[in-house]
C-alpha cells in the first residue's frame, strides 16, 4: 500500500493535506483497495460545517457502501466535483483525488493524526 510522507492519516483511512488554514481530505490507498471499484460518491455542499468524527460523505462500490469520517473540525470551502462525476479517480489516484477542502477550525487537531510512519505501523497491525 502506498503511504505518502507529507500527509496526516486517521484510523478511518482518511488522509489530510494541510495548506495554511485549509485542509484537503481524501481516502487512502488502503481504503480504496478495501472498497474496490468506486461507483458513486456522495459529497457535502460548500458551507457545510463538520465536527471531527462526523460522516463527511459516502463512497459506494460493487462490494459495499462506506461512510467517510472527517478527522478534523471544519467548514467545507471546496468540493471536488471531478470525483463525484468519475468515482474511479479515487481508485486510480487516491492521493491526487481529494474529496473536499475545509477551512480548519482547530489546526492542533491535525497534529493528533498519524504521520506516515505511524500509519504504516497501524496498517501492519
Amino acid at each position: 500500500m502506498k503511504v505518502l510522507e507529507d500527509l496526516y492519516y486517521s484510523k478511518d483511512h482518511v488522509w489530510v493535506k494541510v495548506e495554511g488554514n485549509k485542509a484537503y481530505i481524501g481516502i487512502t490507498d488502503y481504503a480504496q483497495d478495501s472498497l474496490g471499484d468506486a461507483e458513486y460518491i456522495e459529497l457535502p455542499e460548500v458551507g457545510t460545517e463538520f465536527t471531527a468524527g462526523d460522516v463527511l460523505g459516502v463512497i459506494e462500490s460493487a462490494k459495499a457502501a462506506s461512510d467517510v469520517y472527517i478527522p478534523v473540525d471544519g467548514e467545507v470551502i471546496e468540493v471536488n466535483n471531478a470525483v463525484a462525476e468519475d468515482p474511479s479517480l479515487v481508485n486510480s489516484d487516491p492521493y491526487g483525488s481529494w474529496l473536499v477542502a475545509v477551512r480548519l477550525k482547530d489546526k492542533a487537531q491535525v497534529e493528533k493524526l498519524m504521520k506516515a510512519e505511524e500509519y504504516k505501523k497501524f496498517l501492519e497491525e
